[in-house]
């Protein structure tokens, strides 16, 4: 597997020169298998430059996509009415989501209407597909297979277990710890991943007036990954208000915990 960092940072983009290091995009991620077949999780901006590699990659050939979604907050969604292969005919895109509740194709849409943007997401030239998914379902797409769990978060959440070739990938962005059962159930997903993408919001002294929020800490993040024996750790959903310098120090900090930790940063490629 492949995993690639297309946009980091959570709640809000940051097009700031002291965030240039990190990146100022919001959630977006790529995994592909040894197909080479892009699987996308999360739409925030940083879903705007790859469409616009995908583009390039393919040559004039048709592209098609799966892109699985946490959840409908503006920062995992906001990229999709920018999302180049949208408008391409001969292109084909699958959209899943484990959330119960609206209909997948009818949330999507409702950010694609008048006043808030001038095309409809049932006029874009490409195939489209909605897929609602069940916590206990697994989605078997382009060699990879994707398990879906829930995360405590307002409105819920979900995380994804991603598996290929012996090798295992979780992303589990928006969680916030405290809840026993929901923590137990993430540690479960997580046991023994060679690679965790973790909801690390705030410092754990920020969380203190946070509580309630949706996020977590860089510290809880590394008790999930020294828990459930994952080999790196990746810090991901960067607060707005933390610039390079201080995502450095947390980064720091984690590591002193965790020896293999890294803050996620925007163009970070691994190979498993």
């Amino acid at each position: 597997m492949t995993v690639r960092l297309w946009g980091v940072r959570g709640s809000t983009p940051t097009p700031q020169i002291e965030n240039l290091s990190i990146g100022g995009n919001t959630p977006c991620i790529t995994v592909r298998s040894r197909s080479n077949d892009c699987v996308i999780f999360d739409a925030g901006t940083g879903i705007r430059k790859l469409g616009a590699n995908l583009i390039q990659e393919s040559a004039g050939q048709p592209i098609s996509v799966s892109v699985f979604l946490t959840h409908f907050h503006w920062d995992h969604i906001q990229g999709v009415p920018f999302f180049a292969p949208l408008y391409g005919e001969r292109n084909s895109i699958r959209f899943f989501t484990a959330l119960n509740g609206r209909p997948l194709r009818e949330t999507l849409e409702g950010q694609m209407v008048q006043p808030y943007f001038p095309v409809n997401l049932g006029q874009v030239a490409a195939a489209r597909e909605f897929e609602n998914l069940n916590f206990d379902d697994e989605a078997k797409v382009s060699g990879l297979v994707v398990k879906p769990f829930p995360l405590n978060h307002p409105q819920g959440a979900a995380g994804y277990r991603i598996e290929a070739d012996g090798a295992a990938v979780v992303y589990a962005t928006d969680y916030e710890h405290g809840d026993k059962e929901m923590d137990r159930i993430l540690l479960e997903h997580c046991q023994g991943a060679d690679i965790l993408i973790c909801d690390s919001q705030y410092t754990p002294e920020e969380y203190a007036t946070h509580r309630g929020w949706g996020h977590s800490t860089w510290e809880n993040a590394v008790y999930v990954a020294h828990d459930a024996g994952v080999k790196q750790l990746i810090l991901f959903h960067h607060d707005p208000l933390h610039d390079d310098a201080t995502m450095m120090r947390i980064a720091e900090d984690a590591r002193l915990r965790f020896e293999n930790t890294i803050a996620g940063w925007e163009g970070f490629v691994v190979v498993l």
